[in-house]
């Protein structure tokens, strides 16, 4: 079994482009309004109003930006309300720190935390950090024993290793857009050269369901992985997943588990939905991640992110 190593560290990454599980509570209204009226020990006042800070986890694409990867100005203000609000807004996504960072700043979520790499990579994020963030944990793996049981198990599969901060090692070219950062083509070998937070398996033939059957077919054991909506296999350390990272981040803010709030579209939204208090779907979500959540919003297209940030407004 491949054993996953921490590295926990405040350090900074240079070069970056400008990017045990809590209970389910009863709180926040699970499958309710979203609201909650008790005030704890560690409320702000906004106005007149006191408030109990949450922390809101917030998937990327498919969530918070559609599929063409634009950003509805209503959801950028809503997001800036709920922080504004005093509430923790915490970007929890696939993407690597290259891809993460630039919806951060469009966002202006400057201080805080952010979830890269389906919770392989932690960040703080600070200004007065160079590049905006620190790495407060990495978790990596050696990806040498995935790559052999994927290698020839699908036959226009390429794969990419993610080399943190930086981009990515692929075998053979992703289409435009797919990947962030720097993408080199490198040999086989090489992919398996050093550990890694993560792995990712994509094909231009496969469908979704086609890689869901492929990973049970080959015995990914020993791994956390997720299927996304077209055939692309993430693969990340054994026990990684974005909750995990959320549930630590919540121990940092000494947010009660009560006061947490996860949006996602996708399965490897599936572990935060179910450790949020109230985990909610996008309604452009696949039936089994609707079936896991509390509520199911509207689709992303039609901005089915605000209401759900919107509710937890004073």
């Amino acid at each position: 079994m491949p054993r996953a190593h921490r590295e926990r560290a405040a350090y900074t990454v240079v070069g970056a482009r400008g990017s045990g599980l809590g209970a389910r509570g009863s709180g926040l209204g699970a499958r309710g309004s979203g609201r909650h009226t008790g005030v704890s020990a560690r409320t702000r006042s906004v106005g007149r109003v006191s408030l109990t800070p949450y922390l809101v986890a917030l998937d990327i694409d498919g969530t918070t930006i559609n599929h063409a990867g634009h950003l509805s100005p209503d959801v950028r203000a809503a997001v800036r309300a709920v922080v504004d609000a005093g509430h923790h807004v915490v970007m929890a996504t696939g993407r690597a720190i290259v891809g993460t960072v630039p919806i951060l700043t469009t966002l202006g979520l400057t201080h805080g935390y952010a979830v890269c790499s389906n919770g392989a990579v932690t960040l703080r994020l600070d200004p007065a950090c160079r590049g905006g963030y620190e790495i407060l944990e990495a978790v990596t793996f050696d990806p040498r024993p995935a790559l052999e049981l994927l290698q020839g198990s699908w036959p226009d599969a390429a794969v990419a290793v993610e080399e943190l901060g930086v981009g990515f090692k692929v075998s053979a070219p992703f289409p435009d857009g797919e990947l962030d950062g720097q993408v080199r083509v490198v040999p086989w070998a090489e992919l398996g050269a050093r550990p890694v937070t993560r792995l990712t398996f994509r094909s231009s033939t496969g469908t979704a369901a086609d890689f869901l059957a492929l990973a049970e077919r080959i015995g990914l054991h020993g791994f956390n992985y997720g299927v996304g909506y077209t055939a692309w296999l993430d693969i990340n350390p054994e026990g990684v997943s974005k909750s995990a990272a959320l549930e630590q981040i919540r121990r940092r803010l000494r947010v009660e588990p009560t006061h947490t709030v996860a949006v996602g579209d996708q399965r490897n939204d599936l572990p935060m939905i179910r450790w949020a208090a109230r985990g909610v779907a996008m309604g452009n979500a696949p039936d089994e991640v609707k079936a896991a959540a509390c509520e199911v919003t509207a689709d992303v297209d039609d901005d089915g992110l605000v209401p759900v940030l919107r509710s937890l407004l004073p």
